[in-house]
């Protein structure tokens, strides 16, 4: 399998812990790819020329970050990141969509404060910020009940908070969210996590 990466992507993150609880990281070669500059490969490879993209070992072609972590989840006999059926696929599915939408209007505000500052909307980035603030909201409220486990839901929530700290470190979101940033300090631990953190100047 062939994967497009960026190492300051949350999404390709996403992907790479994934392999990594599932053991298949070792099956996957690394595309390093710069979306922003129109790579014509990619644009083949994915009509939205964004990455993650997934190459199969069948040629298939797969994306975004959610289908191609629930391909992998598939690929292997070991306990499954997604839930097969019942109330716990449902609430990790979820914290899925939850901590997408972080990374999200994180991944926005981000474009917008590289566009010139006379073109720059602050209106537009605070409302960026305020949906972040709802969803981090929201999983405080249920930090408590994340347990020591791991599925999708958890995994992208970890992924998304680690971009936080990447990307909104002047944020105050571990202050006003303590039992959500406790949680990650030691969700953060697992090797899925510590292997696939951003690393140097982004």
């Amino acid at each position: 399998m062939k994967l497009r990466y960026s190492p300051f992507s949350p999404y390709v993150r996403k992907v790479m812990a994934v392999a990594m609880e599932t053991g298949l990281e070792g099956k996957i070669q690394i595309i390093p790819t710069d979306s922003r500059k129109g790579d014509p490969e990619l644009a083949k490879e994915n009509p939205l020329s964004k990455v993650p993209t997934l190459t199969t070992d069948g040629g298939e072609m797969l994306y975004d970050s959610r289908v191609i972590c629930e391909y992998l989840d598939s690929l292997h006999d070991g306990a499954k990141l997604f839930p097969p059926a019942g109330g716990a696929r449902w609430t990790a599915l979820r914290r899925q969509a939850l901590a997408d939408g972080i990374m999200d209007a994180a991944l926005l505000g981000v474009y917008e404060n590289l566009r010139p500052e006379g073109e720059r909307s602050a209106d537009w980035i605070a409302r960026q910020k305020g949906k972040i603030a709802a969803a981090l909201d929201v999983l405080e409220e249920e930090a408590d009940d994340f347990g020591n486990g791991v599925d999708i839901g958890l995994l992208t929530i970890g992924c998304a908070l680690g971009y936080l700290d990447l990307r909104y470190a002047d944020d105050s979101w571990r202050s006003d969210h303590p039992a959500l940033a406790d949680w990650l300090d030691v969700f953060g631990e697992r090797k899925s996590m510590t292997a696939t953190a951003p690393k140097g100047p982004s």
